[in-house]
């Protein structure tokens, strides 16, 4: 929904914004994501990944347009987005993106049986997409979820009534 509220967000004070995108091809995005809900219909499939891919996108612009720095962050999963990071950075550094982040998957839930990238394929990675927007180094494995200031608290149990997991795991 990030175009529809870019305005708004830029309006309230924020400055710097982080947006996963994890494929900008339908059939790679369809493999990663199980459904949307947007406008109130559930979609799956290519028709989820397009519209997903299609918002995020223009959610970048528009917010970029205003000043805003962004930062993408991707999941590397071996075996569905590794060959597709370089297209990825190409097209959110044309969208208006600033920095780029790659972290590798956390083998877990739906993903549980693809492996961790290694430290060469992150590199690879990192080389590949380096080519065309700056890369962000210092994140190794964080929730997307994941709130509050690290190193200082984890706000998760405040927000989602319960303790999550995992805690921020930053440099």
């Amino acid at each position: 929904m990030l175009p529809d509220y870019a305005q708004k967000l830029y309006d309230v004070g924020v400055r710097s914004l982080t947006v996963t995108v994890n494929a900008v091809d339908p059939e790679i995005q369809a493999k990663i994501i199980s459904y949307i809900v947007f406008r109130g219909i559930r979609y799956v499939g290519t028709k989820a990944a397009s519209i997903l891919i299609q918002r995020q996108l223009e959610g970048i612009r528009k917010m970029s347009a205003l000043g805003v720095i962004i930062k993408i962050n991707t999941v590397l999963i071996p075996g569905i987005n590794d060959r597709h990071i370089e297209a990825v950075a190409r097209t959110v550094r044309e969208a208006g993106a600033d920095i780029y982040n790659i972290i590798p998957l956390i083998p877990q839930h739906d993903f549980a049986d693809y492996p961790a990238p290694s430290c060469l394929q992150i590199e690879a990675a990192r080389a590949a997409a380096g080519k065309y927007i700056p890369i962000f180094r210092h994140c190794q494995h964080c929730r997307a979820d994941a709130c509050g200031i690290p190193g200082r608290g984890d706000l998760s149990p405040k927000l989602y009534r319960q303790t999550c997991a995992e805690t921020f795991s930053h440099g």
